[in-house]
């Protein structure tokens, strides 16, 4: 939020100056009579202004770096928990004596595809992979997909999978956005 708001900040001082740098020749074009000004104070303001954009487009690069560091960072986690959850899949199907045909069938049904999708991926008959999807279910203890994808979610909740905190700016008072969305 505070990034957004500096950005606004910025945009506004940008305009102005811009305005301001543009004002006199638009008015010019446009028949417009004004009141001229002082040279002196003409290139004062205009260096003001052309400060001014200068200094926007500082602030719009430390802005922009900022915001690249926030999704490395939530990269970054998003990898860590997708490995600790392939980690906790492939353990579990271990525990469950799972055959490799199962496991397969088993992290496309996880994945949200269909019976009928997992029978083309794999080249068998419709019947086949309800089949292996029922011995998945009954090894796990589970009636079905919602049932078994919960089993994971809910380790995957647990403290001790979520990744260890990366180091944020001390300046930061933002979770990083991953964590927002779990946590």
């Amino acid at each position: 939020m505070r990034d957004f708001l500096a950005l606004a900040m910025v945009l506004v001082v940008q305009i102005v100056c811009a305005a301001f740098l543009l004002g006199g020749t638009l008015l010019t074009l446009l028949g417009i009579q004004h009141r001229p000004i002082s040279w002196e104070l003409k290139e004062l303001l205009e260096i003001g202004a052309v400060l001014g954009l200068v200094a926007g487009a500082v602030v719009g690069i430390v802005v922009l770096k900022r915001s690249m560091r926030r999704q490395k960072r939530a990269e970054d986690q998003l990898r860590q928990v997708s490995g600790a959850f392939m980690e906790l899949m492939q353990g579990r199907f271990r525990d469950w004596g799972l055959t490799s045909a199962e496991r397969d069938v088993a992290l496309f049904a996880i994945k949200g595809l269909s019976t009928h999708e997992i029978a083309v991926l794999r080249g068998t008959a419709e019947g086949t992979v309800k089949a292996q999807t029922n011995a998945i279910y009954r090894k796990s203890g589970v009636t079905g997909r919602p049932q078994l994808l919960s089993l994971f979610i809910e380790d995957l909740m647990d403290e001790g999978m979520m990744p260890p905190p990366v180091a944020a700016e001390a300046d930061e008072a933002e979770p990083a956005p991953l964590l927002r969305a779990v946590g």
